[in-house]
């Protein structure tokens, strides 16, 4: 049971979390997890860590107008937080009044406006686990379960039966231990909805040793999983990532961490994933189609090798059979079945075309997969159909 047991106390992970060392492994290869670009480019440097920590965007917590106080967020009271008084406010006469009152009502107003346009946080229905991404949370294997011949589903206890994890729609965890003696770290977006309590479900293909000749090691981080046992922990940390879902089809993007992040609206939101690819897409489209106020339309082109390799098949196409107006599923196999209706062989400019919403200002293309796939067939076809860098992003 979630939470029957105590857990260990989170650690820091200041100047450690925040550089990428030669102690930690190089990635485990194509599927294993998402957002592995990301992860070298938020590992790197003091500066990132630093930075992630000063910056509201990345921790999820606001300061009040003098950086003291609560800010935008669960249990934030937007006229108290503008009207109380604050500590270093200096006096002024009643002569100052109205001129200082107007520009208070300005300002109020503003800052109003500029929450509704960003959106508002939805308001978490537990106690949150992942209270500050510079943190480790070891959280306990609750149970594995087999998906299809190399993927499982893990799922692992938050710290009680009423907690939940605390991850914005577009973000994603690292899982981090030591694995031979190295800290090896790695990316993956869970497969369980943010408002599940007491526990967080990974869908994670496991890399075998001498099955990939390309890597003969197999994965460490996936063999590691498939090796703990019910009640090993391993630690947590986030939330990470570039891209967050605001709602309504407001997404705010870095286009690298050290950057700001710059919002982008999408009517037409476009998707490519390849093999385990497919969960932050997922956690996209439950997020819009479970929404009655969001009338993003969706775009889903997946993947695979072959027709047993599809992940999460099942959900995807009741999605589809219930919000045919908003959500579109389309397969290609490498080695499909003689009887398959959908389209086969990688993914080609043709196939963009016909199963992606065009190229235009209120359109968005997300791609996450394996790095050859992005780097060689997605975004080369992109480019060569006019969809302007600006418009995609790869996790």
């Amino acid at each position: 049971v979630p939470g029957s047991s105590p857990l260990p106390a989170p650690g820091r992970t200041r100047g450690g979390a925040g550089r990428r060392t030669q102690e930690e492994d190089r990635e485990e290869g194509p599927g294993g997890g998402t957002g592995r670009r990301n992860a070298r480019r938020e590992l790197r440097g003091r500066g990132g860590a630093e930075r992630a920590r000063r910056e509201p965007w990345a921790r999820g917590r606001h300061g009040g107008v003098c950086g003291e106080g609560p800010g935008p967020g669960p249990g934030w009271d937007c006229a108290r937080a503008l009207t109380a008084p604050c500590p270093h406010r200096l006096p002024f006469s009643s002569s100052q009044g109205a001129p200082v009152a107007i520009a208070v009502a300005v300002v109020a107003a503003s800052a109003l406006l500029l929450l509704l346009l960003r959106g508002t946080a939805r308001r978490p229905s537990g106690p949150v686990t992942l209270q500050d991404p510079l943190a480790k949370y070891p959280l306990r294997l609750l149970d594995k379960e087999e998906i299809n011949h190399d993927t499982k589903k893990f799922r692992f206890g938050l710290p009680s039966t009423s907690h939940v994890l605390g991850l914005p729609v577009g973000q994603h965890v690292y899982l981090s231990a030591k694995i031979d003696g190295n800290l090896v770290i790695r990316a993956y977006t869970p497969v369980s909805s943010d408002e599940t309590k007491g526990y967080v479900d990974l869908i994670i293909k496991v890399y075998h040793k001498n099955v990939n000749p390309k890597f003969p090691e197999g994965g460490k981080m996936s063999q590691y999983l498939d090796n703990m046992k019910i009640g090993d922990t391993i630690d947590f940390r986030g939330p990470n990532g570039l891209l967050v879902y605001k709602g309504t089809g407001t997404f705010l993007i870095k286009p690298n961490k050290k950057s700001e992040a710059e919002k982008k609206f999408a009517k037409h939101l476009g998707m490519i994933a390849g093999g385990t690819g497919i969960t932050p897409m997922l956690q996209l489209i439950r997020q819009i189609t479970n929404d009655p106020k969001d009338s993003t339309k969706c775009y889903l082109l997946f993947a695979n090798q072959t027709e047993k390799d599809i992940l999460l098949r099942d959900e995807l196409e009741d999605i589809a059979k219930r919000h045919p107006e908003q959500f579109v599923l389309w397969y290609t196999l490498d080695r499909p079945p003689k009887d398959w209706k959908y389209s086969s062989g990688f993914v080609t400019a043709d196939m963009l075309k016909a199963h992606l919403p065009a190229p235009g200002s209120e359109t968005l293309i997300l791609m996450c997969g394996p790095p050859p796939m992005i780097q060689f067939a997605c975004q080369p076809n992109l480019d060569k159909l006019g969809y302007p860098k600006s418009s995609t992003f790869a996790y």
